[in-house]
């Protein structure tokens, strides 16, 4: 394949939008068929592995002997190192080429995860998370470019949806590892399964090439300073959205610290952008109106995806499920998620890129809405529909987003590229991260109060609390001789229970406040299509003389 490649004459519009990118050529049926097996392979290797350390977290930290805030270290770590990869890698592969860079990224990757499995400490772990972000920002692209050779030229609109959706799909898949495949001997299954994953990409590169790219000299002595300064930065305000409601925001003082120091360090950096000729990031580009609202409307899209990692799985965690009982309702995710990839791709047109991600909030909104009405009796089964439109919606959203950033790019010029991919890198990552805390501090608060409400609601006077306190006695008086012990016991099985419905009600709270809020964003977006309509409408129309 490599000289059919080499001795392929390509035509003006086969030439790449983006620098970097590499050509699209006319190819066979076979070759198609193997680019998108590649496309396949990149974009489950760029979230596999962080999925499931996601999915089994709790778990990882027991067995590296850690608290569970101290094991979400290591998700700070990826994410941030996640969003902020592209700073340098968009920029290689100009200068070095595809083939040179990811190389060098997927060897990086794999010997982190060899030196994990081999010395598995909280230092390796870190590294090797930090590496997998970085590989993951070149996998995601790479999966995008594999894809943009399986359709023609003039379809690459359907291509880039495909390629920016496949990555979303190793989310649900990702749960639905088998524990028993990933868990013996410390774990060394799950980063077995990233090396393999690494393994396949670095194969796929070499067995099945991509057309060249145009390369040229693309660093500047001041790029470095600036991922520098953005690194440092993300790395300081993911750790606080990661470790914040563990620690609690008001109660550790260096959280506030550490968020404080990340301001300075992101300022310097948007300061020497801003100053500079041929900036990484266009700074006064982010300010403009239509920019605000994608990062506005991405975050919320995020927030929907957390209600589905994190509050659905708590609530059903809380139930005693465990992940391998959570298969099928992935598994539902997974062919949602998949359903919304394909309908944007059948139906996504520069007209309807409004509308369809006016259409994902609403769904997001429903989905989250249906999740309210959730009790301690609650099971998987319950939850597929609202799932289902969760994952459909996410999917849904990410095609035309992707399509509104693509058009302003093409607008401005390729050297908005850099900055486009990393705001929505941090939108997509950071975005989760933030979600998270946020529905994560929701829920801790609002145990609190259900907590106190039910205790008072339920006084040591009450027939009710009499009778409860009665029954679980009960129930205990064959292993219990003692009354009074029975008594102390059947109190505490009393309060064991109230602090289940009472963390039942807060996750209901957590599913309302990401209805609404999608709910309202669509509502939004409806309201200002409307008015532009109207006065579209209403201004005079001029007549040629």
């Amino acid at each position: 394949m490599t000289a059919a490649v080499s001795e392929y004459r390509f035509s003006p519009e086969e030439k790449p939008l983006f620098p970097g990118a590499p050509y699209s050529a006319r190819h066979t049926r076979r070759n198609r068929v193997l680019y998108a097996a590649s496309a396949g392979v990149m974009a489950l290797g760029s979230g596999l592995g962080n999925g499931m350390i996601t999915a089994n977290l709790t778990s990882i930290s027991g067995d590296m002997g850690l608290y569970v805030a101290e094991a979400n270290l290591l998700l700070a770590v990826y994410v941030a190192f996640n969003a902020t990869a592209n700073l340098m890698l968009v920029k290689a592969r100009v200068q070095f080429g595809i083939t040179a860079t990811m190389h060098v990224v997927l060897g990086a990757l794999m010997l982190a995860q060899i030196i994990q499995i081999l010395h598995p400490s909280l230092g390796t772990a870190i590294l090797a998370r930090a590496i997998s972000g970085i590989a993951a920002g070149g996998l995601t692209t790479l999966s995008l470019y594999n894809i943009f050779q399986v359709f023609p030229v003039k379809m690459r609109p359907i291509a880039a949806v495909v390629g920016f959706s496949l990555p979303q799909l190793a989310v649900p898949l990702a749960r639905m590892f088998p524990l028993s495949a990933i868990s013996p001997m410390g774990w060394q299954g799950l980063h077995m399964v990233e090396f393999s994953m690494a393994l396949g990409a670095w194969a796929m590169l070499n067995l099945i090439p991509l057309p060249p790219v145009e390369r040229g000299k693309a660093f500047e002595p001041l790029d470095a300073v600036t991922a520098v300064l953005v690194i440092a930065a993300m790395l300081l305000i993911c750790t606080v959205l990661s470790l914040g409601r563990f620690y609690w925001w008001t109660d550790a003082a260096w959280l506030g610290w550490a968020l404080a120091a990340s301001i300075p360090l992101l300022g310097l950096a948007l300061l020497i952008e801003d100053r500079r000729a041929r900036p990484l990031l266009w700074v006064r580009w982010y300010g403009t109106s239509d920019i605000l609202f994608f990062m506005l409307i991405a975050v919320v899209v995020r927030l929907g995806l957390s209600e589905q990692t994190y509050a659905a799985v708590g609530l059903l965690t809380l139930g005693g499920l465990t992940s391998d009982q959570l298969h099928p309702l992935f598994a539902t995710v997974f062919v949602a998620m998949a359903a919304g990839i394909a309908t944007v791709a059948l139906t996504l047109k520069a007209e309807r890129i409004v509308t369809m991600i006016m259409a994902a909030a609403f769904i997001i909104g429903l989905g989250a809405w249906l999740d309210t009405h959730s009790t301690s009796l609650t099971r998987p089964p319950e939850l597929y529909l609202s799932q289902a439109l969760l994952g459909f919606g996410t999917t849904l959203f990410l095609g035309p987003a992707l399509m509104f950033g693509i058009g302003h790019i093409i607008k401005r010029g390729p050297n908005y590229l850099v900055s486009f991919v990393v705001l929505f890198s941090t939108t997509q990552n950071v975005g989760g991260l933030a979600g998270s805390a946020l529905l994560g501090s929701i829920q801790v608060m609002r145990t609190r109060v259900h907590s106190e409400r039910l205790a008072e609601a339920l006084s040591t006077g009450d027939p009710a609390f009499i009778e409860r306190v009665g029954g679980y006695a009960q129930q205990l008086a064959p292993r219990i001789g003692d009354p009074v012990a029975r008594s102390q016991q059947a109190n505490a099985l009393l309060g064991q229970a109230l602090n289940g419905q009472a963390n039942v009600l807060a996750f209901n709270d957590a599913f309302w406040v990401v209805a609404v809020i999608a709910f309202g964003i669509g509502l939004f977006i409806a309201g200002a299509t409307l008015r532009d309509r109207l006065r579209s409408r209403s201004e005079p129309s001029v007549v040629p003389a």
